[in-house]
C-alpha cells in the first residue's frame, strides 16, 4: 500500500496543481494598506513567499510606506527597491515597483518612473493596474516628448530628450499593441520625428498607423499627414517626383475613404498642388528635349504626359501651346512667337 501511494505522488502533485493555476481570478490576492494594520494580504492566496523572507518582504513593505507618508521618499524608494529585486516572486514586488513609480514621477524623474512601470508591466502583465500604468507611460512619453526635462536625484533637470519620448512609445506599443493607446502612440511617435526633421520617420510610422489600426478614428488624420509629409519632401519640378506621386495617391485615397471629413477642402488643394507639380516637372523634361536636343518625339511624349497628369490646368494648356510649336519644328516652320520667347528665357 504504501508502495501505491508513492507511486501515485507524482499523479496527486500534478492534480493539486492543476487545481492551484485553475483557481478563478477573483481568489487571487490584492494587497491592502491601511494606516491601522499596514500592508496585508487579503484575498487568500498566498504571498509567493514563505516564512522568514516573507516576514521581511512585509516589514520592508510596511517601513517604506510608513516613511513614505512621512514625505521621506528616499527612504521609501530605497525600502521599495529592496523588496522589488530580493523577492520578484511576491506578491509585493509588483505593488513596490509601481509605488517607486509614483513617487518618482512626483519628483519627475521621467526615466526612472517609466523604467519602474515598465518593470511592473513587463514582469507582471496581469497586474490589476495594466491599464493605468499604460495610461501613466503614455503621460510620461508625451510630457518627454513636448520637451519636459527628466530630474536627477529628484532636483537637477536635464536636457530636452524628445528622442526618449520616441523610444517610451514604441515601448507603450509594445505593451499594449491592441489597446486605445497604441494608435495615439503611432501618431506621437510621426509627430515627434517631424519636430526631430526626420520626416522619413515619420513616413514609416504614419504608414504603420493606417495599415495596422486602419479602423482606428485617427486613421483620417494619418492619412493626411501623411500625404502632407510626402508634398514637403519635394523639392521642385526639376527633381525626382517619386515623392510628388505618393502624395498625390494619399491626397486620393484620404478624399476617396473620408469624402464628409472636414479637411476634404484641404486634402484638395494639396492634391491640385502636387497634380500640378507633377505636370510641371514633365513639362521642364519634355521643354529640355524640345530646345536643347531638338528630340521632338521625345518632346511630344513628355507633353502629352504633363497633360494626362493634370487635364484641366494651366499647365495643361501650356503643353497643348508646346505641342503646336513641336509639330512646327518638326515639319521646318518657324516656331511661334511664344516659343521663340520661351527658348530664349529659359535657356
Amino acid at each position: 500500500m504504501p508502495n501505491l501511494f508513492l507511486r501515485r505522488l507524482p499523479v496527486l502533485a500534478l492534480t493539486l496543481a492543476a487545481v492551484f493555476f485553475a483557481l478563478p481570478a477573483r481568489l487571487a490576492a490584492d494587497l491592502v494598506w491601511t494606516p491601522a494594520t499596514g500592508w496585508r494580504v487579503d484575498g487568500g492566496a498566498l504571498s509567493g513567499l514563505l516564512g522568514t523572507e516573507g516576514r521581511n518582504a512585509l516589514d520592508l513593505m510596511n517601513k517604506a510606506r510608513e516613511s513614505e507618508e512621512k514625505g521621506s521618499v528616499g527612504s521609501a524608494l530605497s525600502s521599495y527597491g529592496k523588496v522589488s529585486k530580493k523577492y520578484p516572486n511576491s506578491i509585493y514586488a509588483p505593488e513596490a515597483l509601481y509605488r517607486s513609480a509614483k513617487l518618482r514621477l512626483g519628483r519627475r524623474e521621467y526615466f526612472k518612473a517609466f523604467e519602474s512601470y515598465q518593470g511592473v508591466v513587463g514582469r507582471y502583465p496581469n497586474s490589476k493596474r495594466f491599464s493605468e500604468i499604460i495610461g501613466e507611460q503614455y503621460r510620461i512619453a508625451s510630457a518627454l516628448l513636448d520637451g519636459a526635462r527628466n530630474r536627477t536625484w529628484g532636483w537637477l533637470p536635464g536636457f530636452r530628450n524628445r528622442e526618449k519620448g520616441i523610444e517610451y512609445f514604441e515601448y507603450i506599443l509594445l505593451n499594449a499593441p491592441y489597446s486605445d493607446y497604441a494608435p495615439l502612440a503611432l501618431m506621437n511617435i510621426a509627430r515627434g520625428h517631424q519636430k526631430l526633421r526626420q520626416p522619413e520617420e515619420a513616413i514609416d510610422a504614419l504608414d504603420r498607423m493606417i495599415n495596422t489600426y486602419p479602423q482606428s478614428l485617427l486613421a483620417p488624420d494619418a492619412y493626411l499627414k501623411l500625404a502632407q509629409s510626402h508634398a514637403n519632401l519635394v523639392e521642385g519640378a526639376y527633381y525626382d517626383q517619386a515623392s510628388t506621386k505618393e502624395a498625390v495617391t494619399y491626397f486620393e485615397d484620404f478624399m476617396i475613404l473620408f469624402p464628409s471629413d472636414p479637411n476634404v477642402a484641404s486634402a484638395a488643394r494639396g492634391l491640385d498642388g502636387m497634380k500640378a507639380m507633377l505636370a510641371e516637372s514633365k513639362m521642364k523634361i519634355g521643354d529640355f528635349y524640345f530646345y536643347k536636343r531638338s528630340n521632338f518625339k521625345a518632346a511630344k511624349v513628355f507633353y502629352n504626359e504633363a497633360i494626362t497628369a493634370y487635364p484641366d490646368s494651366e499647365v495643361a494648356k501650356r503643353a497643348k501651346v508646346r505641342l503646336v510649336s513641336v509639330e512646327a519644328s518638326a515639319e521646318g516652320k518657324p516656331l511661334p512667337a511664344d516659343a521663340k520667347k520661351k527658348r530664349f528665357w529659359l535657356f
